[in-house]
């Protein structure tokens, strides 16, 4: 189900593997309730440290994606308060699949389209800074 991390990609291993369980999550591979395989098998299938696959279930969990049962091991989350991180990131997918189509449609380019997105959100994140 997981594949083992590219170690020569430049991206962190715990990212790319904690992209990997949200992404099976998200397309419903694993379904809310069911447990995602132990530590153990985890880091043994991946060959990685047992460490790494604990830091990630620790971000899972306080992102709200899954809920770790001491004994029992990691849980997709089936009760939400709110939107769980990986609906939202469901939900915002779709929004903005459909905004580039729209604005595809309207003959802007994929070059001008990443320019307009990368310069928004440099602008939301200057006005984080300054809050």
């Amino acid at each position: 189900m997981f594949t083992k991390p590219n170690h020569q990609s430049g991206i962190p291993i715990y990212v790319q593997i904690k992209e990997q369980i949200i992404h099976v999550i998200e397309k419903g591979v694993i379904k809310p309730g069911e447990q995602l395989p132990s530590v153990r098998t985890m880091a043994e299938q991946l060959v990685i440290n047992p460490n790494t696959v604990m830091k990630i279930y620790r971000e899972l969990e306080v992102e709200g994606i899954i809920e770790v049962k001491h004994g029992s091991g990691a849980f997709v989350k089936t009760k939400h308060s709110g939107k769980s991180k990986a609906a939202l990131v469901k939900q915002g997918t779709v929004v903005v699949q459909k905004t580039v189509q729209n604005l595809l449609n309207k003959g802007l380019s994929v070059d001008e389209i990443r320019r307009i997105v990368q310069a928004e959100l440099q602008n939301q994140g200057e006005i984080l800074i300054n809050l």
